[in-house]
């Protein structure tokens, strides 16, 4: 890979690997995982419209707008308050281990929606070595408290979501200017949110540590991630593109330890580690060089 693209893929990298951080400080100082993604949203989406639109923004989009609703559902309105929610309980350290089990949803979903990918032992041995560190994540680490529990469950079905959007892109948006289909999927997001927002109670104002989150979340995390995540699937493929899904659970880890002082169990050690690995089988065991998307 060039330069450029080692710089766009460690730039993603922590992008989508601090989220989880500044969630956890929002959450905590009081914001609601609703408010909190609806501004995430709606910040997102100033941005990515703003560079949109020189694309053609309203012309690319014909015709496509069904299924931008759907992706725009299952991959920003659905997960994004359901893992502010599950953060109200669990570490942000934790929250980011669960999530990596996406791929391994993705090779399960792949088993009936997606006949173009092989099946094979080694899928099928990473699909059932990602379950075992979802299984030690919140069988050690989780399972005697029923807060924990919950939320943790409630970003395993943020993790199951993010299985699903990739899916439909591949299938019925892959023609799409990725600056053009995000942007018009954040757009859709926030009218999706807005109705929670405006029958729910009236937000507080938020202190200005929760503030800084909810900024660095839409126009760092969501914004700049996508744009910059376009310009590397671009250079280099969407399947090298991909192994950030690897890389960022380390960085948010890193992160919740060294700013939030988490202190994650073995149950998320090893949950982390049996969940990256199976990951990766089952997903083929390999960086994909020729430019296609992966399963």
């Amino acid at each position: 890979m060039s330069a450029r693209a080692w710089a766009a893929f460690a730039a993603v990298s922590f992008l989508w690997g601090i989220p989880y951080l500044f969630i956890k400080v929002a959450v905590d100082d009081g914001v609601s995982p609703t408010f909190l993604a609806w501004v995430r949203v709606v910040l997102g989406a100033a941005v990515l419209v703003a560079l949109a639109w020189r694309l053609g923004f309203a012309d690319a989009l014909r015709g496509s707008w069904g299924w931008l609703v759907v992706f725009a559902v299952v991959e920003i309105a659905i997960p994004f308050p359901l893992i502010a929610a599950g953060e109200q309980h669990v570490a942000s350290s934790l929250a980011a281990i669960i999530i990596a089990a996406a791929p391994l949803f993705v090779a399960l979903l792949a088993l009936r929606f997606d006949h173009s990918e092989r099946v094979d032992g080694r899928r099928l041995a990473g699909l059932l070595v990602g379950l075992a560190g979802v299984a030690a994540l919140v069988g050690i680490d989780v399972a005697g408290d029923r807060d924990e529990l919950i939320g943790a469950l409630a970003i395993l079905v943020a993790a199951f979501c993010y299985a699903v959007g990739p899916m439909v892109l591949k299938r019925h948006l892959s023609d799409l200017d990725p600056r053009v289909s995000m942007g018009a999927a954040l757009v859709i997001a926030s009218f999706v949110l807005t109705p929670a927002i405006a029958i729910g109670p009236a937000p507080e104002v938020p202190s200005a540590d929760a503030a800084i989150a909810l900024v660095v979340l839409g126009v760092l995390c969501t914004a700049a991630a996508f744009a910059v995540y376009a310009s590397l699937v671009v250079e280099v493929g969407a399947g090298r593109a991909l192994v950030i899904t690897y890389v960022a659970p380390v960085v948010a880890l890193a992160a919740g330890v060294m700013v939030l002082d988490e202190r994650p169990g073995p149950g998320a050690l090893i949950g982390l580690a049996l969940i990256l690995a199976g990951s990766w089988l089952a997903t083929g065991g390999r960086v994909r060089g020729d430019g296609g998307r992966p399963s």
